[in-house]
């Protein structure tokens, strides 16, 4: 079996040269390309509380292997570029934002917003769609909820894809607010400085506080200041659109709120708990993608999770970042959906 052989189907590859063949390799999908987007099949609205609607979209061939797509944040919205890494004649991929995230209601909410309500959300929305068993996706908070929802839900799940792997527990939250000074000091220092002095030795909830004041316009600001933080450390080069992008005021608010509400309350779940139940999901097929150089969720959290879990194809992408919709991690993603296919069908 050659290099590359190995590179496409996900085997482990410990070095930066072996790694760096999925990038000089073509693309083996369009799923970095903006003609990929698709358009949903289907879209509708569930009700799940008293408080809380979500938006649901679902995407490619009715008939094809389902799957849950689960976007990041927590707070982030899905979009149609993080579906490009499906094939759409292959897979009937449903997605939906998550508790008052994108088009879900009400927009930023944090009341009855726990892991547990996503949880259940999820098992809802797949019942109502009469789906058995799905292979369920995410990247950054949307691993952290996918290992969440297969440890609590074993028995529905086909397989797992998981990117920029984000666990929330204490490692994971004290890198984002104080690790990554260390790679971007200078975006840090701006990040830091939002704050009282006095404040800065825990600015996850320095932060927290004035996104849940009360106030519109603090609320605001922090949002804009905690946001523009997150954008500017996600790509590999700087990307002034993106960053643009996330700043929108209504999203920024939303994904910075129920960020640090997860982050503050350790993603509603014991302090080592994903890891420590991984073997309740260890016999089902997975594939683990993650960049070397992602600052946003460092790699050691993806190799823990690779070695609780040695069954999983682990793919290692060398030049790249936290963002997941082009460029070669949106070709390995799309690589890793067809090894599953493969197995799947």
């Amino acid at each position: 079996m050659t290099e590359a052989k190995r590179v496409l189907e996900g085997k482990i590859y410990p070095s930066d040269e072996k790694a760096q063949l999925f990038n000089n390799m073509e693309p083996q999908s369009s799923a970095s390309g903006a003609a990929s987007l698709a358009q949903p099949v289907q879209e509708f609205r569930l009700p799940v509380s008293d408080l809380h609607e979500l938006s649901v979209l679902e995407y490619g061939n009715p008939k094809g292997i389902p799957a849950v797509f689960l976007h990041g944040g927590p707070g982030a919205g899905v979009s149609a570029k993080q579906i490009a890494s499906f094939d759409l004649n292959t897979y009937r991929v449903i997605t939906f934002d998550q508790r008052g995230a994108g088009r879900s209601t009400p927009i930023a909410e944090i009341v009855e917003n726990t892991t547990q309500h996503l949880i259940a959300d999820m098992d809802t929305l797949r019942k109502k769609l009469g789906i058995k068993r799905w292979l369920v996706a995410g990247g950054s908070w949307g691993s952290c909820l996918s290992l969440a929802y297969g440890i609590a839900h074993p028995q529905h799940c086909l397989g797992f894809r998981l990117h920029g792997i984000f666990l929330c527990g204490q490692e994971d939250v004290d890198w984002w607010f104080h690790g990554c000074r260390a790679i971007f000091p200078d975006h840090w220092q701006e990040f830091a400085e939002f704050v009282q002095e006095s404040e800065r030795a825990d600015l996850l909830a320095a932060y927290y506080t004035r996104l849940t004041s009360g106030d519109p316009v603090q609320e605001q600001t922090a949002a804009q200041s905690l946001r523009g933080f997150s954008a500017r450390t996600q790509t590999f080069e700087p990307d002034t659109n993106h960053v643009s992008e996330l700043l929108k005021p209504e999203a920024a608010l939303a994904v910075s709120r129920i960020f640090t509400h997860y982050c503050i309350n350790r993603a509603f779940l014991p302090e080592n708990y994903l890891i420590g139940s991984i073997d309740r999901i260890r016999h089902l097929p997975a594939e683990i993608v993650q960049a070397r150089y992602d600052t946003v969720t460092p790699m050691m959290t993806a190799w823990k999770l690779k070695e609780a879990w040695p069954e999983a194809g682990f793919t290692i992408v060398t030049l790249a970042n936290h963002q997941s919709t082009i460029g070669p991690m949106a070709d390995a993603l799309a690589a890793a959906s067809a090894r599953l296919a493969r197995q799947l069908v």
